[in-house]
């Protein structure tokens, strides 16, 4: 079996077409990443997954998607309830403590029932951003709280829950997406803040979770540390602050290059990401001009990117024994308004 690349992409639609099979077979990416777009029913998710990993002869081929609950949640009724935004564990974490982490775990675990029966064993969460006053809300009720240490709390109880159902956690957006003033998807925001204040606020709870397997950088331009590119790109952000400060020695993994917070073409994205210090590129739209661009520039999986890759795989215990109905109905005691 031929190796890995420094790859994480998407496909267009709700099959694989036989040049997506093709060049999938070809590039050889790490693992793959899901939309609404790629989902209608049952029994499509779970023959597009099987496609995916069957192209690149890797049935252990991670499968990603972004899983969090309320306005940022791919699998909708029927196939997986509605689920509560983070916002709301925080307010029932500031009411009872006890209670708010019960629910994150819950909630995570809950998660990992829905994606597993589909063959989804990645899930882009906990989100550990720490939003300020006056930032956009494109973080806003995605976030456990304003505070570092209900984030720290909810973020391993989450971490925790989707482990215990098998699912890989993504720590999103290291390190810190709370203050950017613009969304990423559209713009690049710059975050003037003092090396101290993010020590102690932004990049604590990545910090306190530096243990878990895999995190999503941020598209963000801390001018304190590398005025000139975004830590999904600055050499400065991932060597000095991810791998240094923050000690995180996990799989790293880019945010989607296709936000318009990166500038350049696909070629000079995938180069820059690469360069900087992060293990994998991740591509989400499935435009197969852009997919073959950023492959043009990927590498093979290979020295410490590899055994970060290899350790995150192996970190999955498997799944424990839950009463998935048992689980659900506790929930639903914490959260009435469930779908």
């Amino acid at each position: 079996m031929s190796e890995s690349q420094t790859l994480i992409l998407g496909c267009l639609g709700r099959s694989l077409t036989r040049d997506e099979i093709s060049f999938y077979r070809g590039e050889r990416p790490w693992g793959f990443i899901l939309f609404a777009r790629n989902i209608s029913e049952p029994e499509q998710i779970r023959d597009l997954v099987a496609s995916m990993r069957d192209s690149i002869d890797r049935p252990d081929a991670p499968v990603f998607i972004d899983q969090e609950g309320g306005r940022v949640q791919r699998l909708r009724p029927p196939l997986a309830p509605n689920y509560p935004a983070g916002a709301a564990l925080g307010a029932l974490y500031r009411d009872d403590s006890e209670a708010g982490l019960r629910a994150a775990w819950l909630l995570a675990r809950l998660h990992a029932f829905d994606l597993m029966r589909y063959g989804i064993n990645a899930d882009c969460l906990p989100v550990l951003d720490v939003p300020v006053e006056g930032a956009s809300e494109v973080i806003g009720a995605r976030a456990y709280g304003k505070e570092p240490s209900s984030v720290i709390a909810l973020g391993r109880a989450v971490a925790e829950g989707l482990m215990s159902g098998g699912v890989l956690p993504v720590m999103k957006h290291i390190p810190g997406h709370g203050r950017a003033a613009a969304d990423t998807h559209f713009e690049l925001p710059t975050v003037h803040t003092r090396l101290d204040d993010l020590r102690r606020h932004d990049f604590a709870p990545f910090k306190a979770l530096n243990d878990l397997p895999i995190a999503m950088t941020a598209h963000v331009i801390f001018s304190a540390i590398d005025p000139n590119a975004p830590a999904t790109t600055s050499g400065k952000v991932v060597e000095e602050i991810i791998r240094g400060e923050i000690g995180f020695n996990g799989l790293l993994v880019s945010d989607d290059t296709s936000m318009k917070a990166l500038s350049g073409d696909f070629q000079t994205k995938a180069a820059s990401i690469l360069a900087a210090g992060v293990d994998l590129v991740l591509h989400c739209n499935g435009d197969m001009d852009e997919m073959r661009a950023i492959a043009s520039r990927a590498k093979p999986l290979e020295g410490e990117a590899l055994k970060r890759a290899e350790r995150a795989i192996a970190s999955l215990d498997g799944q424990d024994n839950a009463d998935e109905a048992g689980l659900r109905a506790e929930f639903g005691e914490y959260f009435k308004a469930v779908a």
